[in-house]
Protein backbone atom coordinates (compact mmCIF):
# COMPACT_ATOMS: atom_id res chain seq x y z
CA UNK A 1 0.00 0.00 0.00
CA UNK A 2 1.20 3.67 -0.92
CA UNK A 3 2.64 6.03 1.35
CA UNK A 4 0.30 8.53 3.02
CA UNK A 5 1.96 11.65 2.51
CA UNK A 6 3.18 14.10 5.09
CA UNK A 7 2.04 17.75 3.31
CA UNK A 8 1.23 18.96 0.20
CA UNK A 9 3.76 19.52 -2.61
CA UNK A 10 3.95 23.07 -4.38
CA UNK A 11 1.49 23.94 -7.22
CA UNK A 12 -0.60 21.08 -6.17
CA UNK A 13 -3.94 21.30 -7.63
CA UNK A 14 -6.54 20.53 -4.73
CA UNK A 15 -10.64 19.80 -4.30
CA UNK A 16 -12.67 18.80 -1.90
CA UNK A 17 -15.21 15.92 -2.86
CA UNK A 18 -17.29 13.45 -0.76
CA UNK A 19 -14.45 11.21 -0.17
CA UNK A 20 -12.35 14.25 1.44
CA UNK A 21 -9.32 16.44 0.35
CA UNK A 22 -8.22 15.38 -3.21
CA UNK A 23 -5.16 16.48 -4.49
CA UNK A 24 -3.07 16.22 -7.67
CA UNK A 25 0.86 16.19 -6.70
CA UNK A 26 3.38 16.31 -9.08
CA UNK A 27 5.67 13.41 -9.96
CA UNK A 28 9.59 15.06 -9.49
CA UNK A 29 10.31 12.17 -11.66
CA UNK A 30 8.02 13.18 -14.78
CA UNK A 31 7.10 16.38 -15.98
CA UNK A 32 3.34 16.19 -16.25
CA UNK A 33 2.38 13.35 -13.90
CA UNK A 34 0.52 13.51 -11.46
CA UNK A 35 -0.49 11.27 -7.99
CA UNK A 36 -4.02 11.49 -6.78
CA UNK A 37 -4.44 12.16 -2.67
CA UNK A 38 -7.44 11.75 -0.81
CA UNK A 39 -6.87 12.76 2.87
CA UNK A 40 -3.23 12.73 2.16
CA UNK A 41 -3.56 8.85 1.36
CA UNK A 42 -2.06 7.96 -2.49
CA UNK A 43 -4.69 6.45 -4.47
CA UNK A 44 -3.23 6.23 -8.12
CA UNK A 45 -0.70 7.74 -10.63
CA UNK A 46 -1.26 9.35 -13.83
CA UNK A 47 1.33 10.37 -16.40
CA UNK A 48 -0.61 11.87 -19.38
CA UNK A 49 2.24 11.34 -21.23
CA UNK A 50 2.67 7.90 -21.03
CA UNK A 51 -0.50 6.13 -19.88
CA UNK A 52 0.96 3.37 -19.98
CA UNK A 53 3.13 3.28 -17.15
CA UNK A 54 1.79 2.01 -14.27
CA UNK A 55 3.33 3.17 -10.58
CA UNK A 56 1.18 1.17 -7.56
CA UNK A 57 2.45 -2.17 -7.49
CA UNK A 58 -1.06 -3.21 -7.27
CA UNK A 59 -2.00 -1.30 -10.39
CA UNK A 60 0.92 -3.05 -12.40
CA UNK A 61 -0.70 -6.36 -11.41
CA UNK A 62 -3.91 -5.33 -12.53
CA UNK A 63 -2.13 -4.42 -15.44
CA UNK A 64 -0.91 -7.62 -16.03
CA UNK A 65 -4.18 -9.09 -16.10
CA UNK A 66 -5.40 -6.69 -18.75
CA UNK A 67 -2.68 -7.83 -20.93
CA UNK A 68 -3.59 -11.16 -20.27
CA UNK A 69 -7.45 -10.89 -21.22
CA UNK A 70 -7.26 -10.94 -24.81
CA UNK A 71 -4.49 -11.16 -27.95
CA UNK A 72 -1.69 -8.37 -27.51
CA UNK A 73 -3.64 -5.03 -28.72
CA UNK A 74 -7.10 -6.64 -28.89
CA UNK A 75 -9.99 -4.19 -27.99
CA UNK A 76 -12.19 -5.16 -25.31
CA UNK A 77 -14.75 -4.23 -23.03
CA UNK A 78 -13.74 -3.38 -19.58
CA UNK A 79 -16.09 -2.18 -16.63
CA UNK A 80 -14.43 -0.36 -13.72
CA UNK A 81 -15.91 -0.23 -10.54
CA UNK A 82 -14.35 2.80 -8.90
CA UNK A 83 -12.40 5.54 -10.65
CA UNK A 84 -10.07 6.67 -8.69
CA UNK A 85 -8.12 9.14 -11.63
CA UNK A 86 -8.93 6.65 -13.80
CA UNK A 87 -5.40 5.02 -14.46
CA UNK A 88 -6.64 1.18 -15.82
CA UNK A 89 -9.15 2.61 -18.01
CA UNK A 90 -5.92 5.19 -19.40
CA UNK A 91 -3.43 1.78 -19.53
CA UNK A 92 -6.14 -0.11 -21.67
CA UNK A 93 -7.39 2.36 -24.21
CA UNK A 94 -3.63 3.03 -24.71
CA UNK A 95 -2.46 -0.34 -25.16
CA UNK A 96 -5.49 -1.93 -26.52
CA UNK A 97 -6.90 0.92 -28.91
CA UNK A 98 -10.58 0.76 -29.60
CA UNK A 99 -12.04 -0.72 -26.12
CA UNK A 100 -15.23 0.15 -24.86
CA UNK A 101 -14.73 1.40 -21.44
CA UNK A 102 -17.00 1.91 -18.25
CA UNK A 103 -16.67 3.12 -15.00
CA UNK A 104 -18.92 3.62 -12.25
CA UNK A 105 -17.40 6.26 -9.47
CA UNK A 106 -19.73 7.21 -6.90
CA UNK A 107 -17.84 10.09 -5.75
CA UNK A 108 -19.11 13.04 -8.57
CA UNK A 109 -17.13 16.10 -7.47
CA UNK A 110 -13.98 13.60 -7.86
CA UNK A 111 -14.65 12.46 -11.15
CA UNK A 112 -15.14 16.37 -12.08
CA UNK A 113 -11.70 17.47 -10.54
CA UNK A 114 -9.80 14.43 -12.30
CA UNK A 115 -11.84 15.58 -15.49
CA UNK A 116 -11.07 18.77 -15.50
CA UNK A 117 -7.07 18.36 -14.20
CA UNK A 118 -5.83 15.21 -16.32
CA UNK A 119 -8.53 15.09 -19.11
CA UNK A 120 -9.48 11.66 -20.65
CA UNK A 121 -8.17 11.50 -24.61
CA UNK A 122 -11.82 12.26 -26.43
CA UNK A 123 -10.90 9.29 -28.87
CA UNK A 124 -11.32 7.07 -25.87
CA UNK A 125 -14.30 4.92 -25.71
CA UNK A 126 -14.70 5.63 -22.22
CA UNK A 127 -18.04 6.41 -20.63
CA UNK A 128 -18.05 7.35 -16.94
CA UNK A 129 -21.50 7.16 -14.89
CA UNK A 130 -21.82 8.81 -11.30
CA UNK A 131 -23.71 6.34 -9.37
CA UNK A 132 -22.74 3.42 -6.52
CA UNK A 133 -21.17 0.74 -7.83
CA UNK A 134 -23.63 -2.19 -7.00
CA UNK A 135 -26.57 -0.03 -8.69
CA UNK A 136 -24.60 0.97 -11.78
CA UNK A 137 -23.54 -2.84 -12.05
CA UNK A 138 -27.11 -3.85 -11.80
CA UNK A 139 -27.62 -1.78 -14.91
CA UNK A 140 -24.74 -3.53 -17.08
CA UNK A 141 -26.28 -6.03 -19.66
CA UNK A 142 -25.30 -9.77 -19.26
CA UNK A 143 -22.87 -10.87 -20.78
CA UNK A 144 -21.40 -7.44 -21.83
CA UNK A 145 -18.01 -7.61 -20.39
CA UNK A 146 -14.53 -9.48 -21.02
CA UNK A 147 -13.19 -8.03 -17.69
CA UNK A 148 -14.44 -6.62 -14.77
CA UNK A 149 -12.18 -4.86 -12.58
CA UNK A 150 -12.87 -3.68 -9.04
CA UNK A 151 -11.07 -0.88 -6.96
CA UNK A 152 -13.76 0.62 -4.41
CA UNK A 153 -12.75 2.21 -1.79
CA UNK A 154 -14.47 4.81 0.69
CA UNK A 155 -12.41 6.29 3.52
CA UNK A 156 -10.03 3.48 2.81
CA UNK A 157 -12.15 0.48 3.32
CA UNK A 158 -14.29 -1.63 0.92
CA UNK A 159 -18.17 -0.84 1.38
CA UNK A 160 -19.71 -3.97 2.95
CA UNK A 161 -22.21 -4.60 0.30
CA UNK A 162 -19.74 -4.93 -1.90
CA UNK A 163 -17.98 -7.76 -0.14
CA UNK A 164 -21.03 -10.40 -0.33
CA UNK A 165 -21.24 -13.33 -2.49
CA UNK A 166 -24.37 -11.79 -3.80
CA UNK A 167 -22.75 -8.95 -4.99
CA UNK A 168 -20.09 -11.18 -6.90
CA UNK A 169 -22.83 -13.41 -8.62
CA UNK A 170 -23.96 -10.13 -10.25
CA UNK A 171 -20.47 -9.37 -11.16
CA UNK A 172 -21.06 -12.66 -13.17
CA UNK A 173 -23.80 -12.48 -14.63
CA UNK A 174 -22.16 -9.25 -16.73
CA UNK A 175 -19.11 -10.84 -17.65
CA UNK A 176 -19.12 -13.25 -21.51
CA UNK A 177 -18.68 -16.89 -20.10
CA UNK A 178 -14.71 -16.53 -20.86
CA UNK A 179 -14.26 -13.28 -18.67
CA UNK A 180 -12.65 -12.74 -15.77
CA UNK A 181 -13.18 -10.69 -12.82
CA UNK A 182 -10.65 -8.71 -10.67
CA UNK A 183 -10.24 -7.04 -7.37
CA UNK A 184 -8.32 -5.02 -5.57
CA UNK A 185 -8.45 -6.26 -1.46
CA UNK A 186 -6.58 -4.38 1.13
CA UNK A 187 -6.34 -6.06 4.73
CA UNK A 188 -3.53 -6.88 7.25
CA UNK A 189 -3.02 -9.74 9.78
CA UNK A 190 -5.00 -12.19 10.91
CA UNK A 191 -5.87 -11.58 6.89
CA UNK A 192 -9.70 -12.71 7.79
CA UNK A 193 -10.99 -10.12 5.49
CA UNK A 194 -9.13 -11.36 2.45
CA UNK A 195 -9.61 -15.11 3.24
CA UNK A 196 -13.19 -14.64 3.86
CA UNK A 197 -13.12 -12.61 0.48
CA UNK A 198 -11.45 -15.60 -1.28
CA UNK A 199 -14.22 -17.95 0.24
CA UNK A 200 -17.16 -15.93 -1.24
CA UNK A 201 -15.56 -15.08 -4.58
CA UNK A 202 -14.70 -19.10 -4.68
CA UNK A 203 -18.83 -19.97 -4.05
CA UNK A 204 -19.29 -17.80 -7.44
CA UNK A 205 -16.58 -18.52 -9.82
CA UNK A 206 -14.30 -22.10 -10.16
CA UNK A 207 -11.05 -20.64 -11.19
CA UNK A 208 -9.10 -18.28 -9.09
CA UNK A 209 -5.59 -17.03 -7.94
CA UNK A 210 -4.33 -14.25 -5.78
CA UNK A 211 -1.55 -11.98 -6.60
CA UNK A 212 -0.17 -9.87 -3.70
CA UNK A 213 3.34 -8.78 -1.79
CA UNK A 214 4.64 -11.63 -0.21
CA UNK A 215 5.25 -9.86 3.54
CA UNK A 216 0.94 -9.10 2.83
CA UNK A 217 0.53 -13.45 2.49
CA UNK A 218 2.83 -13.98 5.10
CA UNK A 219 0.57 -11.66 7.23
CA UNK A 220 3.43 -9.33 8.02
CA UNK A 221 2.07 -6.02 7.48
CA UNK A 222 -1.00 -4.42 5.62
CA UNK A 223 -0.99 -4.13 1.99
CA UNK A 224 -3.10 -5.23 -1.18
CA UNK A 225 -4.11 -8.15 -2.71
CA UNK A 226 -5.33 -8.43 -6.31
CA UNK A 227 -7.72 -11.85 -6.83
CA UNK A 228 -8.05 -12.61 -10.08
CA UNK A 229 -11.41 -15.15 -11.14
CA UNK A 230 -13.01 -16.77 -13.82
CA UNK A 231 -15.59 -19.76 -14.81
CA UNK A 232 -12.66 -21.38 -17.23
CA UNK A 233 -8.80 -21.62 -16.46
CA UNK A 234 -6.70 -18.88 -16.01
CA UNK A 235 -3.02 -18.01 -17.11
CA UNK A 236 -1.59 -18.78 -14.05
CA UNK A 237 1.98 -19.02 -14.95
CA UNK A 238 2.28 -15.96 -17.50
CA UNK A 239 0.78 -14.23 -14.38
CA UNK A 240 2.90 -15.16 -11.80
CA UNK A 241 6.01 -14.49 -14.27
CA UNK A 242 5.01 -11.17 -14.99
CA UNK A 243 4.48 -10.42 -11.00
CA UNK A 244 7.88 -11.62 -10.20
CA UNK A 245 9.63 -9.73 -12.93
CA UNK A 246 8.21 -6.82 -11.15
CA UNK A 247 10.24 -3.85 -9.51
CA UNK A 248 8.15 -5.17 -6.44
CA UNK A 249 7.62 -8.08 -6.78
CA UNK A 250 4.70 -10.24 -6.42
CA UNK A 251 3.80 -14.30 -5.43
CA UNK A 252 1.15 -15.40 -7.09
CA UNK A 253 -1.30 -18.03 -4.80
CA UNK A 254 -3.52 -20.58 -6.75
CA UNK A 255 -4.78 -24.61 -6.34
CA UNK A 256 -4.35 -26.32 -3.17
CA UNK A 257 -1.59 -23.21 -2.02
CA UNK A 258 -4.69 -20.69 -2.04
CA UNK A 259 -6.98 -22.98 -0.28
CA UNK A 260 -4.54 -24.29 2.21
CA UNK A 261 -4.32 -20.44 2.50
CA UNK A 262 -7.84 -19.42 3.02
CA UNK A 263 -8.24 -22.02 5.51
CA UNK A 264 -12.35 -22.31 5.36
CA UNK A 265 -13.24 -19.52 5.82
CA UNK A 266 -16.92 -18.60 6.15
CA UNK A 267 -18.22 -17.34 2.73
CA UNK A 268 -20.06 -13.84 2.74
CA UNK A 269 -23.01 -12.80 2.71
CA UNK A 270 -25.10 -9.91 2.60
CA UNK A 271 -26.88 -10.83 5.55
CA UNK A 272 -23.25 -10.72 7.09
CA UNK A 273 -21.25 -8.47 5.43
CA UNK A 274 -18.86 -6.34 7.08
CA UNK A 275 -16.61 -3.14 5.45
CA UNK A 276 -13.04 -4.12 5.09
CA UNK A 277 -10.70 -3.29 8.09
CA UNK A 278 -9.29 0.16 8.27
CA UNK A 279 -5.92 0.14 7.32
CA UNK A 280 -3.55 1.24 11.00
CA UNK A 281 -1.67 4.28 10.84
CA UNK A 282 1.62 2.35 10.57
CA UNK A 283 0.35 1.45 6.82
CA UNK A 284 1.07 4.72 6.04
CA UNK A 285 4.50 5.31 7.94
Amino acid sequence: MARRRARPAEGIASAQVNGGLAELEPDRDRPRARTLLIDRAPQSHVDPDDPAHLAFAYQRRLGHIADLIAPPGAPVKVLHLGGGAFTLARYIAATRPRSTQQIIEIDGPLVEFVRRELPLDPAWRIKIRTADARAGLARIPEGWADLVIADVFGGARTPAHLTSAEFTAEVRRVLRPDGRYAANLADGPPLAHLKAQIATVRSVFPELCLAADPAVLRGRRFGNAVLLAAGQPLPVAELTRRCASDPQQGRVEHGRALDDFTGGAAVVTDATARPSPPPPPSAFS
